[in-house]
């Protein structure tokens, strides 16, 4: 199992208790949720976006897809997915496409779908396609107090 260098030192920073769910490994995170056994609705997609002020991320359940002209509404100025490349130079110690939705641990800004308000629990991935991070809903409100919570997302 392994776990992105920055999101481990950012969750003992924060003091933030989690485990480590090791699963099959998944190229989407739909299919992380299905390998690990949890509910789609509370498992984390990050998904990088770039405007002109920069990179966010769009923290979104994994059984939805981000709506950009939502989450540009959301932050009052245009976004557009940002390119493999982007995502590569920013999160150097993720393996592609895994992506964590902890954006305080790479300088990146984020929104919250309000559908993970209320999840008791919630899982995203480890900087992997192999590794969940689980951590309770209120702990992930703590670790994201300056993240927008806006309805950004589309069911599949």
């Amino acid at each position: 199992m392994a776990l992105a260098t920055s999101l481990q030192q950012f969750l003992d920073r924060q003091s933030i208790p989690y485990r480590l769910i090791e699963h099959a490994h998944a190229a989407t995170m739909r299919e992380a949720a299905h390998c690990a056994g949890v509910p789609e609705a509370c498992v984390i997609k990050a998904v990088l976006v770039e405007d002109d002020d920069g990179f966010m991320l769009a923290a979104v359940p994994a059984s939805c897809d981000v709506e950009l002209t939502r989450l540009s509404r959301a932050v009052k100025r245009p976004v557009e997915l940002a390119t493999e490349s982007d995502i590569m130079s920013l999160f150097t110690d993720c393996v592609r496409g895994a992506l964590p939705p902890l954006g305080s641990a790479y300088g990146v800004e984020v929104v919250v779908d309000r559908r993970l308000d209320a999840m008791a629990d919630l899982y995203f991935e480890g900087g992997d396609h192999r590794t969940l991070v689980h951590v309770t809903g209120e702990d992930f409100r703590r670790l994201m107090p300056e993240a927008r919570h806006a309805r950004i997302s589309v069911m599949h």
